[in-house]
């Protein structure tokens, strides 16, 4: 008898708890997705800008592809990845939605060092590192088309992956890679490459790069659970770039040094908006996937970009913010 006393009132001591708010009903646990890069680092910091009842898990990725997969079969709740492979994923049918900005720059063009290679119309009948599909494969396309050189007649392309670009280039395998920091910033550091060009081009894509995911199934069941952790994202974004002693202290645990980071810093930004400026810019990101034959047709727009909570979260700012 005593110990069913004792369970009783535990019982209503917790429906007390619960109903004076020590435990809140809203308390949520929310999964993930991110690369372990300092220009995707925000979602490790999503915890403390969440309530103590709530709880994020982390889950990084080597590429955006494998995260996409994860938040399409319900593992995860959210997800980075780049523009083009939102483009991508949306112009074939699959319920991505796009919620917010992850991050702008980032990519540059290497050259051997000391190869002669002092413009772009040098890499006349060389031979160029890029990994197919991302962001960096269109703006190496962009390069090169503006400069007048066919990306099939003109120069060699080849598969390297992001992590073997820099012994590739330093042996000679290749002459030029374009990729996205830290990798650029350590072959200037290392001495076997010098960087020829960052390729932002404001007259059409402009310097953007990643974003947050969501499915349209999760965008319409849980807008509250979206706009939590988009806010968490936008508070992570500014408190870093207003603190990039922390930022690169973490981003280090990554596996690159504090020093090479801060020396790519000016090549890195931490993004959370979404305005019409960036809508377009995708928009004109789509058209060179499809002119490039990346994509056979543009996606439905209207339904690849949700930006009600980034405007829900401006409206709440500081007008000087």
């Amino acid at each position: 008898m005593r110990r069913f006393l004792q369970a009783a009132a535990m019982v209503i001591m917790a429906a007390f708890m619960t109903a004076a708010g020590s435990i809140p009903a809203h308390a949520e646990d929310f999964k993930v997705g991110t690369w372990k890069t300092a220009q995707t680092i925000q979602p490790f910091f999503y915890q403390d800008f969440l309530s103590e009842q709530d709880t994020v898990k982390v889950y990084p990725f080597t590429n955006p592809a494998d995260q996409k997969s994860a938040l399409l079969a319900g593992s995860l709740d959210m997800c980075g990845t780049t523009l083009a492979h939102a483009i991508h994923s949306a112009s074939t049918g699959q319920p991505v939605v796009l919620v917010a900005a992850m991050c702008n720059k980032c990519s540059a063009l290497v050259v051997k060092k000391d190869a002669g290679i002092e413009s772009v119309v040098d890499l006349k009948g060389k031979k160029i590192g890029y990994v197919p599909g991302t962001m960096h494969e269109i703006l190496l396309r962009e390069t090169l088309t503006r400069n007048g050189l066919s990306p099939r007649t003109d120069v060699q392309l080849l598969r390297v992956d992001f992590f073997d670009m820099g012994l590739a280039l330093s042996q000679g395998d290749i002459h030029a890679f374009l990729s996205g920091e830290p990798f650029p910033t350590l072959a200037e550091e290392k001495g076997y490459g010098s960087i020829l060009s960052y390729p932002y081009y404001g007259d059409a894509i402009g310097d953007i790069n990643a974003c947050l995911l969501v499915t349209r199934q999760f965008a319409d069941q849980h807008p509250d659970k979206i706009l939590r952790l988009v806010k968490a994202h936008v508070q992570a974004s500014r408190h870093l770039t207003a603190d990039p002693e922390e930022w690169l202290t973490r981003a280090s645990n990554f596996g690159t040094a504090k020093s090479t980071l801060a020396k790519a810093v000016p090549n890195m930004e931490l993004a959370w908006n979404m305005d019409a400026e960036f809508v377009q810019r995708t928009k004109a990101l789509g058209q060179r996937m499809q002119d490039l034959g990346m994509i056979s047709r543009q996606p439905d727009y209207e339904q690849l970009f949700d930006l009600s909570f980034v405007q829900q979260i401006k409206a709440d700012l500081h007008p000087h913010d």
